[in-house]
């Protein structure tokens, strides 16, 4: 038979025991709403305002014109007006910009004289969604502004509609000319691997010594705090290492994902951004009293870094609060090195602003553990 007076014992003791978890109990509220307003605002697949940079040799009216379509559209954000291609190749390189268009001289000779009008689209083919919506747009785009022409053609020169053949745009896919999603998944899937593999390893890194009673040994013997910190990140830096070249291996030879930019300078910089990752974990440690609490502020940062720092979702497509966010995570930095790296095979000359970020990231992380730790128990 039901003691129903047991059962109330127990619900007023569990209710204790969370009364007195303050931090597993904040998360429980915390984390529903975090949730909901992380997939309302970034899970999107819908692409606009793509960063674009133009290249106009004619700078015509009907140049102009044209430009104007683009931009008008709403897809394309139009910042960079490029001197030549060199200035095209850098902003494209660097990730400042994902697509290009290429107004040659001549261009309203041709239009006025009803003759087809080149113009050429370079788009960044290292994001498939993107340029798909870049490649597709453009198109779009082209063929209307050439109906446009053939009809005012036609008012003009009393001709056919088929007499002007209106625009003819010819687009070039770079870094990814198949648009071939796993070409971006993989170098994404690296960089999502390695920062949960070392920040889970690295967040139990404490809180073990305090729930097996083993930190009282570790306070009795002369190492300092700093000490312990390097010996305990040691180990899972070797640990790291080894999967960043498990998966690169696997990216490659598995995927058919090949590494086109210099192999050492990206394992110099997974050095770097394994570093900043064993950071956060020690960090989590230094925090959280149990391995319950380590594993869900674990989960607190894996999924912002899932959502927010490029690795499903373009961050372009997201309200600037929520890139702001992004902005503080290493992975958003880290993902860039390694497209680049991989995908474009650029070097530290273009990547130099993420790898930059990534370090003061690194140092201000590290700092902060080394601040927050302390040689004691409570």
């Amino acid at each position: 038979m039901i003691k129903w007076f047991r059962i109330r014992s127990i619900v007023v003791k569990e209710i204790i025991q969370i009364k007195r978890d303050i931090p597993s109990l904040a998360i429980i509220f915390i984390m529903p709403v975090f949730m909901l307003l992380l997939f309302g605002y970034a899970v999107t697949t819908d692409v606009d305002h793509i960063t674009t940079v133009v290249w106009d040799q004619d700078k015509s009216p009907q140049s102009r014109e044209i430009i104007q379509a683009f931009e008008q559209s709403g897809y394309f954000d139009i910042r960079y007006y490029a001197g030549d291609m060199k200035e095209i190749t850098w902003l494209i390189d660097g990730g400042e910009a994902k697509a290009g268009f290429i107004i040659p001289p001549g261009y309203a000779r041709d239009v006025l004289k009803g003759q087809s009008a080149g113009l050429q689209a370079i788009i960044d083919g290292s994001d498939p969604l993107i340029a798909r919506t870049a490649l597709s747009t453009a198109q779009m785009i082209g063929q209307v502004k050439g109906f446009a022409l053939k009809l005012e053609s036609l008012s003009r020169f009393g001709l056919g509609i088929k007499a002007e053949p209106g625009i003819d745009l010819r687009a070039r896919v770079w870094y990814n000319p198949d648009m071939e999603s796993v070409r971006f998944n993989v170098p994404g899937l690296i960089g999502l691997i390695m920062q949960n593999i070392t920040v889970m390893l690295t967040a139990f890194a404490l809180v073990k010594e305090r729930e097996r009673g083993t930190m009282e040994q570790l306070i009795i013997t002369p190492i300092k705090p700093f000490e312990l910190i390097i010996g305990k990140l040691i180990p899972y830096v070797g640990i790291g290492f080894m999967d960043v070249i498990v998966t690169l291996l696997i990216g490659s030879l598995w995927f058919e994902v090949p590494v086109n930019g210099s192999v050492l300078l990206l394992l110099a910089l997974s050095l770097v951004f394994l570093l900043v990752a064993l950071g956060l974990g020690l960090f989590i440690s230094t925090v959280a009293k149990t391995q319950l609490q380590a594993m869900q502020m674990t989960f607190m940062i894996i999924l912002p870094s899932v959502l927010l720092s490029g690795f499903m979702f373009p961050r372009e497509a997201m309200p600037l609060p929520v890139q702001a966010f992004g902005a503080v995570i290493p992975l958003t930095y880290f993902l860039e090195i390694l497209r680049g790296i991989i995908l474009k095979g650029i070097g530290l000359q273009e990547l130099w602003r993420n790898v930059l970020w990534l370090a003061i990231l690194g140092v201000g992380i590290l700092t902060l553990s080394a601040v927050r730790f302390k040689k004691k128990l409570d």
